[in-house]
């Protein structure tokens, strides 16, 4: 099916040009693959060392509480993009159910968020590079991938999707293979170099047992740890689950294929966390995983795979393009929304031939070129104070999605809900819901008194202490600027 009969365009006349129009070309097996690649990157194949570090075991509990958490964020986002596919997702709900302000702090969190993440992935990339190729500058190889990438988007949304799967299937293979191949250790008994017998038992009889930690415990040196404080890494590394609403208003038939996406969270993230990090800790003693080294690579080094180093590092070099390839994809279409809500400058909101918002592609890709050059020149302030306002952009943009869901279903009771739903008031309208929230009538509280939980948890850790401070600070601005905005208008 082509893009242009998917977009199913009125005819052109001489008179009466048509305006171009997003194209529904993303496809069932996009995203799909878009889905569970948002689930898997570097947090998973480095950042889980930190969050194993804490909870010892017991992380796997942590990954199955925050899976499905982060599960029912996408399902409240999923059931709002199902009924009313929209590019910009959360930021146009916000708007249309919510107030415009909501829409203006919901939008421009989420597109400062992900240049952030953008600026340091695009930032590491070098050092991906430099594993094979030393002497090539760090921001030559920034500067390559981030022009690449950028060229990419403008070719249309149909090419985006395709990139995405294979950077997902590469990420997918890695993780199944290392799975596999702890198995068969684990069967085997093949001998390892800490010298224990790989077992599942060794999540109880290692250094402490299954809950090392404790729900909640503090060091001689001041530091808190237990499975409540890996509460706060295992979240944060969920980033990028909710890109499935961004891509609601580009896809095919998002009436089947969001609820298939969508429904299949819970079942990745036990696939690809808890299985993983199951195995891992089965083969390697969770106590000498100290993040010096990636813990996939220190699975197949204990059994003398010592090639492992170099297959993760291209694992992780597409896992850092696919991240600015999806951020690229999101920003634009959110500064997209926001121009058709009047929270950005007109020129966001205009398309090229392809159904490609260009202004917002190329004015994204310029901001993280900038943000990268601080991140070069200024790294402490960048790493220490802007990661800061993304870590914490995450919580204020998860909090407003089920707010938006609960303000969503409150319209649609109204009788003004959107589409097909128009016109029904009370249950008869909830019950017309395609894709419903799971007890919706008490599932959004408690989500955001997981997340203030969580948010509360990160004041007892020094490393996201100054998140919690940004945070404020960050919401102080957003508020600000809709203030000076509306003024202006």
């Amino acid at each position: 099916m082509s893009d242009a009969t998917v977009a199913k365009k009125p005819r052109e006349t001489d008179d009466v040009p048509v305006p171009p129009t997003l194209r529904k070309s993303l496809k069932n097996r996009h995203i799909q693959l878009i889905a569970l690649g948002g689930a898997i990157g570097t947090g998973l194949f480095y950042g889980s060392s930190e969050s194993i570090q804490l909870a010892g075991p017991a992380i796997l509990l942590a990954y199955l509480i925050g899976g499905l958490a982060i599960f029912l964020i996408v399902r409240a986002l999923s059931e709002m993009a199902v009924e009313d596919p929209k590019a910009g997702a959360f930021s146009y709900y916000a708007t249309q159910y919510w107030s415009k302000r909501a829409g203006f702090i919901s939008g421009w969190n989420y597109w400062f968020n992900y240049v952030l993440v953008a600026m340091v992935e695009l930032a590491v990339v070098g050092s991906f590079v430099n594993y094979w190729f030393p002497n090539i500058p760090k921001w030559v190889s920034a500067a390559v991938f981030l022009v690449a990438i950028a060229a990419l988007n403008l070719m249309g949304v149909n090419k985006f999707g395709e990139f995405e799967f294979w950077f997902a299937i590469i990420k997918i293979v890695a993780v199944l293979a290392m799975i596999f191949g702890g198995l068969y250790v684990i069967i085997t008994n093949v001998p390892t170099a800490s010298g224990i017998r790989a077992s599942f038992a060794n999540w109880f009889t290692v250094d402490g047992g299954f809950l090392p930690h404790g729900l909640m415990s503090r060091n001689a040196d001041g530091t808190w740890t237990g499975l409540l404080m890996a509460l706060v890494v295992v979240m944060f590394s969920f980033g990028g689950t909710e890109l499935i609403g961004i891509t609601a208003g580009e896809t095919e038939n998002p009436r089947t294929t969001i609820p298939k996406a969508t429904n299949g969270i819970i079942w990745r993230i036990l696939v690809f966390y808890i299985c993983a990090l199951g195995v891992i800790m089965a083969v390697v003693p969770w106590s000498t995983i100290d993040g010096n080294s990636s813990p996939f690579v220190q699975i197949f080094d204990s059994v003398g795979v010592h090639a492992a180093a170099g297959i993760l590092n291209f694992v992780c070099l597409t896992a850092v393009m696919s991240v600015y390839n999806s951020g690229l994809y999101a920003n634009s279409r959110m500064l997209y929304s926001l121009a058709k809500q009047g929270n950005a400058p007109a020129y966001l909101g205009r398309l090229n031939k392809r159904g490609v918002p260009v202004g917002g592609v190329i004015t994204s890709a310029i901001i993280i070129a900038i943000a990268v050059v601080v991140v070069f020149v200024w790294p402490d302030f960048a790493f220490n104070y802007l990661m800061s306002i993304a870590t914490i952009a995450a919580a204020i943009n998860w909090i407003m999605i089920m707010i938006t869901e609960i303000k969503f279903r409150r319209v649609v009771a109204a009788g003004d809900g959107p589409n097909d739903l128009k016109g029904l008031k009370g249950q008869e309208a909830l019950d017309k819901l395609t894709f419903k929230l799971p007890f919706a009538k008490v599932t959004p509280y408690v989500v955001i008194a997981f997340m203030l939980l969580v948010v509360v948890l990160m004041c007892f850790s020094a490393s996201y202490r100054i998140a919690v401070v940004a945070g404020v600070i960050w919401l102080a601005v957003l508020f600000a600027a809709y203030r000076i905005t509306q003024k202006r208008a």
